[in-house]
């Protein structure tokens, strides 16, 4: 704390404080509520890499919609993606591909709402 009252961030905690910040609302690697300027990020990434961040997006939004509906994900499902971060990234792509195709077959299967159907 200085003479002011004022605390004092040395220069290490300053740079830790702003790669934290970047995961903030409104900073770099934060969300983004602007689905236009989500789509946008997403079309500026390589081919491969957009195809993953497509799926990670699919599979967050049927997580998100089994969660507002309070239906459980079917074990088998997180078994699959529980491993993605030691995967290649094309194994990713293919494992969260067969993840969303499963939790749509289950939704299928449980008679949920027809409208999440793609």
């Amino acid at each position: 704390m200085n003479e002011q009252g004022l605390v004092c961030m040395s220069k290490d905690e300053k740079q830790h404080r702003g790669a934290v910040g970047k995961f903030d609302a409104g900073g770099e690697l934060g969300p983004i509520e602007d689905r236009n300027e989500y789509e946008r990020r997403i079309d500026a990434l390589p081919p491969e890499q957009k195809e993953l961040a497509q799926e990670s997006t699919r599979f967050a939004d049927l997580c998100r919609y089994f969660s507002d509906k309070k239906i459980d994900i079917p074990p088998q499902v997180l078994d699959q993606v529980g491993g993605l971060a030691r995967l290649l990234m094309s194994d990713r792509i293919r494992v969260l591909k067969d993840a969303n195709r499963s939790l749509m077959e289950y939704l299928n299967d449980v008679g949920e709402d027809p409208q999440i159907r793609q």
